[in-house]
């Protein structure tokens, strides 16, 4: 059980430090990189979820259950800004702070602190929004396609810092490079998203681990790889603001990390999930309203060294257009 323990601890600080993702041609959040509208300048974004963990996955991919009576859940708040910087170009900042509230084989931890901040670019590689209501020609196909380049800044506490319990962090403690392609396409009423994400680690010196040295070795986590596709249906309301459900399967994996160059067979992690979620945008769109429930089946088979969850956000985002 200790193993699985320090699994699951591990993917807590994995979830905390956050995903690059783009949004539709209306701009926002969704937990990820806030993402500007094709005519947006400025955008804040803010996002409220709570992560209940339900058990994990071994290394063979069996769930298994949590001990009787314990309750392990997470809460993040993560403020969210982007700027645009030229015509297709825009930046992004997002940092969470992160609130572990658990109970664990008879034994309490409450903590809290900020998680892994997350800069980042985005190139818009098309001139106006894509999104139409009727297709009458070739051109009216187009998808807006987003490139995507991200740094993960290890500024959460890692179970390599100073750390007094095991449940105390809320960061991975590695710079990581992502990079990210998003395509993305609307004829109203129906959208539908594809994004692919790379993410390298770099490596760094590790000289305790949960608070107690060990003898010095440098760490270097596996690439991370993550694919999601999304359809979304959206409906107009008598005002001309619009309600859009949304569904999605996301898949996410991550390599085995490297100790002095040579590969640990104990690591690597795999996480498969749905979602479902709500928006409601009025009809001069500079607000934006969300709610979402993220899914990961308590069965064998859907992920590897993780923890099996369900996550509730709400999220808000305000524009200032050109």
């Amino acid at each position: 059980m200790a193993r699985g323990l320090r699994c699951l601890l591990a993917a807590l600080a994995f979830l905390a430090s956050g995903t690059a993702v783009a949004a539709s041609c209306c701009g926002g959040g969704g937990g990820g990189a806030p993402v500007l509208p094709k005519d947006g300048a400025v955008l804040w974004d803010l996002n409220a979820a709570v992560e209940h963990y339900h058990g994990f996955w071994a290394q063979d991919g069996r769930w298994l259950p949590d001990p009787p009576g314990a309750r392990l859940s997470q809460y993040r708040l993560t403020p969210g800004h982007a700027r645009r910087l030229g015509d297709r170009w825009q930046a992004y900042a997002i940092l969470p702070l992160v609130v572990n509230r658990n109970h664990y084989s008879g034994r309490e931890a409450d903590t809290e602190g900020p998680g892994d901040l997350s800069l980042g670019l985005w190139y818009e590689t098309f001139d106006e929004a894509t999104c139409v209501y009727k297709v009458r020609r070739p051109a009216d196909l187009r998808p807006s396609i987003y490139l995507g380049a991200g740094l993960v800044v290890p500024t959460g506490i890692s179970p390599y810092d100073e750390v007094g319990d095991n449940f105390a962090i809320t960061g991975r403690g590695f710079y990581r490079l992502d990079l990210s392609f998003d395509i993305e396409k609307t004829v109203y009423p129906w959208s539908v998203q594809l994004r692919l994400g790379y993410g390298r680690h770099f490596q760094r010196p590790v000289n305790r681990e949960y608070g107690v040295y060990v003898a010095p070795y440098r760490l270097r986590l596996g690439d991370r790889r993550s694919l999601s596709l999304t359809l979304g249906y959206t409906w107009f309301l008598p005002n001309l603001a619009q309600l859009t459900l949304t569904g999605g399967y996301s898949d996410l994996r991550e390599g085995r990390a490297r100790i002095d160059g040579r590969l640990d067979p104990t690591t690597g992690l795999v996480r498969r999930s749905f979602s479902l979620s709500w928006a409601y945008s009025p009809a001069h769109r500079r607000w934006n309203a969300r709610f979402s429930w993220g899914h990961a089946p308590r069965r064998d088979g859907w992920g590897e060294n993780f923890p099996a969850t369900d996550v509730f956000t709400l999220g808000v985002s305000h524009v200032l257009f050109l």
